[in-house]
C-alpha cells in the first residue's frame, strides 16, 4: 500500500511559477513509478508527468514539457513537481500518482494510488 499526499499548489499570476510536492508512505516507495495528473473544471482528468523508480527517466504529456520538470528524492519519500512558465489553461486540481512498474510511461494508463489533489490555479 502507498499513501500519498500532495501540498504546494496555490494561485499564481500567468508566466509563474509553482512547486508541488508529493509525501508518500510505504517502505517500497522506491519500487513504483510515480507522476502527476490534473483534473480542470468540466474536463476529464489527463495525465501530467511521471518519472521511474531511479529518477533517470522521465515521461511528460506535450502540453507540459518543457516547461515542467518532475524530480524524485527517495530517501524522503517524495516527488516534486517544478511547474514554470504557467499558463491559465494549467488551471486543474492536479493529483499525485503512484504504479508499482518500471517503465515510467506505464503510469499515463495504469495508476494504482492516489492522493486527494491540490488546486492550481493561474490567472491571466
Amino acid at each position: 500500500q502507498v499513501q500519498l499526499v500532495e501540498s504546494g499548489g496555490g494561485l499564481v499570476q500567468a508566466g509563474g511559477s509553482l512547486r508541488l510536492s508529493c509525501a508518500a508512505s510505504g517502505r517500497t516507495f522506491s519500487s513504483y513509478v510515480m507522476g502527476w495528473f490534473r483534473q480542470a473544471p468540466g474536463k476529464e482528468r489527463e495525465f501530467v508527468a511521471a518519472i521511474n523508480w531511479s529518477g533517470g527517466s522521465t515521461y511528460y504529456a506535450a502540453s507540459v514539457k518543457g516547461r515542467f520538470t518532475l524530480s524524485r528524492d527517495n530517501a524522503k519519500n517524495a516527488v516534486y513537481l517544478q511547474m514554470n512558465a504557467l499558463k491559465p489553461e494549467d488551471t486543474a486540481v492536479y493529483y499525485c500518482a503512484a504504479v508499482q512498474a518500471v517503465v515510467a510511461a506505464t503510469l499515463k494508463n495504469t495508476a494504482e494510488y492516489w492522493g486527494q489533489g491540490t488546486q492550481v490555479t493561474v490567472s491571466s
